[in-house]
């Protein structure tokens, strides 16, 4: 039976990390995660002002059956006095027989409340736990010895690090995740550890359009793909002390895994964000299959912000 078990996760791995070309799963790859970085970045939760609500959902590869479906709601808040930032998160992913919950609690500090700069330090822990249900397997004969019906769960500890700083147009950070998969052989339940570097460059002093451009590189599992971004959010002034009112967003990413994503998103209210995105992937096999992705975000303004001088709204969606 062992040996029965070893073989079939054998063929799953291959499928699943080779035969399907698809290195985004060992790592969820979000098209929006440039508005929200806390999925491989623990210390980006540091925001100032505002209780954070985030959420998207992804459809991978729109007519491929078993394609994969992604799920992350997050929340996190700014403790002003404490320096301290308290997060968590929820992921769900779904591909083919597989499916991982990924439960987190974030804690960030904020080595500085000055309105200008800001770097903090944050870490992430939890569970990562990963389902195969062999009975949905669909093998060209039934009588493979090496097949078997069975669900296997492996649930075990996980754990993200990061380091970032902002100033007013400046954003860097570097963050590694799954701690406990470093020097550890991959294989179908274990996800391997992710390092990812990332500059952002932003201008907001117009009164008509903010603007941004960045770019990221991550490396996991002996691969490598970096992704460049570029956005525009239109705003339209108001005459007030508050300043001009966002509206709505365009932008553009491209990765080197032959992908290009195109981004809307739409200021509903003041605090309250709806986003999407349409990623089309160029590599062989996946040309005519395309990726869907809806994004909301949310804020709730902390008692913070009425006592302390540390609001500064370019902080916020980057």
């Amino acid at each position: 039976m062992k040996m029965k078990r070893f073989l079939f996760y054998s063929f799953v791995f291959y499928e699943f990390f080779f035969g399907g070309k698809c290195f985004a799963q060992a790592d969820i790859s979000m098209a929006t995660h440039w508005n929200n970085r806390a999925n491989y970045n623990p210390a980006s939760i540091a925001r100032p002002d505002y209780i954070y609500l985030f959420s998207n959902v992804q459809k991978q590869w729109l007519g491929i059956g078993g394609s994969p479906m992604v799920f992350n709601v997050q929340a996190s808040t700014l403790n002003y006095n404490l320096h301290s930032a308290f997060g968590i998160s929820l992921v769900s992913d779904e591909l083919g027989l597989t499916n991982v919950i990924n439960p987190m609690l974030t804690y960030a500090y904020r080595i500085s409340n000055n309105t200008d700069w800001s770097l903090s330090l944050g870490i992430s822990a939890g569970v990562f736990s990963r389902s195969i249900d062999g009975s949905l397997f669909q093998a060209g004969s039934q009588n493979d010895p090496t097949l078997f019906n069975n669900l296997e769960t492996v649930t075990l500890p996980d754990a993200n690090l990061g380091i970032e700083y902002q100033s007013t147009n400046i954003v860097l950070g570097f963050s590694t995740t799954h701690l406990f998969s470093i020097g550890k052989a991959d294989n179908v339940f274990l996800n391997s550890s992710h390092l990812y570097g990332y500059a952002i460059y932003k201008n907001t002093n117009s009164e008509i359009f903010n603007y941004s451009v960045g770019t990221q590189i991550i490396n996991g599992a002996n691969v490598t793909i970096m992704e460049g971004n570029a956005s525009v959010r239109f705003k339209h002034p108001t005459g007030l002390a508050t300043g001009p009112r966002e509206i709505f967003d365009i932008g553009i990413s491209y990765r080197t895994s032959k992908q290009l994503v195109l981004l809307l998103g739409f200021n509903i209210t003041s605090n309250l964000r709806f986003g999407y995105a349409y990623d089309q992937s160029f590599s062989i096999g996946y040309s005519a299959n395309s990726t869907h992705e809806i994004m909301l975000e949310y804020r709730i303004p902390s008692k913070s912000a009425s006592f302390c001088n540390c609001r500064n709204e370019v902080f916020w969606y980057f």
